[in-house]
């Protein structure tokens, strides 16, 4: 009797053939980013004035049109690169040298929370999009906290982080209660969270107690100086302690993720629910928990906007959008807590270089926002990159996979 032995795969192979497609996803990554970054520049192009001048006499002397259209493109992008990362004007000027890339770490720190929020929702198999819900609830409870309660310095902050992540986490974990009990669709129930939210601040910003003293309008009190979070480089630079906070829940999401065995079962549910609950484990409890810790991301993102932001009042448009900008950051940062970190410092920096681009240059901060949403759609769509690149698809499957979605 013959036996047949089979040969073991190498481990580096395997390890080899990972590699590969990680740096596949990468090269459709920056190629998206290049590909946005180029359809930006003719929507430049086509916004500017000088620009649409010098075209209308295009073919009686076409390097007018061309050296405006240079002119505009290289412009703006100097514009958003000196104030998102570094204007040279600051070593002579009286401007602080970290400015720049202090409002970019500024406007990170909630990014990076609420895509955080987003990704850890999604390895668990669930949509959240009610980022913004639960961030409103996290900067009510917050605020409340940082202008009715005087405590003292340090734990006056410590009380309204508290109270922010739970004010999340509750607004989360109703989804997720829903969804389990119910079998309610989180995007739909997430979506109404947002509305539910979003009315109860305009209710409570007319209530009086809440909102703020000798004003009709729909502001609250201010948030008294011992719950604000701490500068990390000065007062002249905006970055905070919201920064460490987000690098600091990053990696306990790491942990969770990759480390504990919570995050175990959250990852299986995600991958296959039936397969999971075959295995013993309680799908419905998976996604009570897992909407509660993305709820109390967000929370925390809404104590970075009331805590630490530029106004110290609640008002009506406390999210600033980061609800919604949280999804396409996960999806950049394909729901991985390092990517996410990555995919946040991006939008930081386009947001901080967008107000400087369109103060210096004219050029509408809309343009901005078509940027970041063309890089998702670029990623999304890996065999369009592919197209016009014309790229071959590689064994790894990379690119593949980060269509499919985030579950490796």
């Amino acid at each position: 009797m013959t036996t047949t032995v089979e040969a073991p795969v190498e481990p580096s192979r395997r390890g080899v053939w990972r590699r590969i497609a990680d740096a596949d996803t990468l090269i459709i990554t920056l190629l998206a980013f290049l590909l946005a970054v180029v359809v930006g520049s003719l929507l430049i192009i086509i916004a500017d004035e000088g620009v649409r001048t010098a075209a209308g006499y295009f073919f009686a002397y076409p390097p007018d049109t061309l050296t405006a259209a240079w002119t505009a493109v290289s412009g703006s992008y100097a514009a958003l690169f000196k104030g998102a990362i570094f204007d040279p004007g600051a070593l002579t000027g009286d401007a602080p040298l970290l400015g720049p890339i202090g409002r970019t770490l500024f406007n990170a720190a909630p990014l990076i929370l609420g895509g955080l929020s987003v990704g850890v929702a999604f390895r668990a198999g669930l949509f959240n999009i009610g980022g913004q819900g639960q961030l409103i609830a996290g900067a009510i409870a917050a605020g409340y906290v940082g202008f009715a309660w005087p405590l003292p310095p340090v734990l006056h902050l410590l009380v309204a982080l508290v109270a922010g992540i739970l004010g999340g986490a509750l607004w989360g974990g109703i989804a997720g209660w829903l969804k389990a009990r119910t079998g309610a669709h989180e995007v739909i129930s997430t979506i109404m969270l947002n509305y539910v939210a979003l009315y109860l601040l305009f209710y409570l910003l007319s209530v009086r107690g809440f909102q703020a003293e000798g004003s009709n309008q729909a502001i609250s009190r201010p948030v008294l100086d011992t719950a604000r979070l701490p500068h990390l480089l000065g007062d002249s630079l905006a970055v905070n302690l919201a920064l460490v906070i987000a690098l600091l829940a990053a990696l306990g999401c790491w942990w969770l993720l990759t480390r504990s065995t919570l995050g175990f079962r959250l990852r299986a549910v995600g991958a296959n629910q039936h397969a999971a609950r075959t295995a013993g484990m309680s799908v419905s409890r998976s996604y009570v928990i897992v909407m509660v810790i993305a709820g109390a991301l967000s929370g925390l993102a809404g104590c970075a906007q009331i805590l630490g932001g530029d106004n110290i009042a609640l008002t009506g448009d406390v999210d600033a959008g980061i609800g919604f900008d949280a999804i396409t950051v996960a999806l950049l940062g394909r729901a991985s807590p390092g990517g996410t970190v990555l995919a946040g410092l991006l939008f930081g920096a386009l947001r901080a270089g967008a107000v400087r681009m369109q103060s210096e240059t004219g050029v509408p901060i809309e343009i901005v926002e078509v940027v970041q949403s063309l890089i998702v759609l670029f990623i999304a769509a890996p065999a369009l990159i592919r197209a016009v690149f014309r790229l071959k698809a590689s064994r790894g499957g990379g690119v593949t996979q980060l269509a499919k979605g985030w579950n490796g």
